[in-house]
C-alpha cells in the first residue's frame, strides 16, 4: 500500500510468546504498525484510550478481565477502533459473546498468516468505509 499510512495495531494477549511471534508477523508487512501490546484486558483498554490504535487482536481468555469484556468496553468508548477476536477455543457461547461485545471477526490461533492479515485489513477497512468522505 503506497501512499497510505499503515494500520496500527495492538496485540492483547495474556502469553508473551503470542504477543511476540504476533509482532514479527506484523512487521512482516510494509502496511501494518505494530504500536503497542496488553497482557490483559484491563491493560488493552489502557492502551485503546491512550493510542487509539485502528486494530486490536484480542485474546479470549485472559486473566484479570477477558477479551470479551474488554472488548465491550473499547467498543462502546471508542468504536472506531476494531477488534479482531483470537481464540484457541471453539466454544459456540463464547464466540458468539465476543461477536455480541462487538469483535468484527474471530479467528482460531492456528489460522493461516495470509488469513490473519487479510482480517486485520479487512477490519480496518470497516473502519475507512464509515468515515464520511
Amino acid at each position: 500500500m503506497s501512499s497510505q499510512k499503515p494500520i496500527r495495531i495492538v496485540v492483547v494477549d495474556d502469553h508473551d510468546v503470542v504477543r511476540r511471534g504476533l509482532a514479527i508477523l506484523i512487521r512482516a508487512f510494509d502496511d501494518l504498525d505494530l504500536i503497542g501490546s496488553a497482557a490483559n484486558g484491563i491493560e488493552a483498554i489502557d492502551l485503546a484510550e491512550k493510542l487509539r490504535p485502528d486494530v486490536m487482536l484480542m485474546d479470549m481468555i485472559m486473566p484479570e478481565m477477558d477479551g470479551v469484556e474488554a472488548t465491550r468496553q473499547i467498543r462502546e468508548k471508542y468504536p472506531d477502533i476494531q477488534v479482531v477476536a483470537l481464540t484457541s477455543s471453539r466454544d459456540e457461547a463464547q464466540l458468539q459473546a465476543i461477536l455480541a461485545a462487538g469483535a468484527v471477526s474471530f479467528l482460531s490461533k492456528n489460522t493461516a498468516i495470509d488469513d490473519l492479515v487479510a482480517s486485520i485489513r479487512a477490519a480496518h477497512d470497516l473502519t475507512l468505509a464509515a468515515k464520511p468522505t
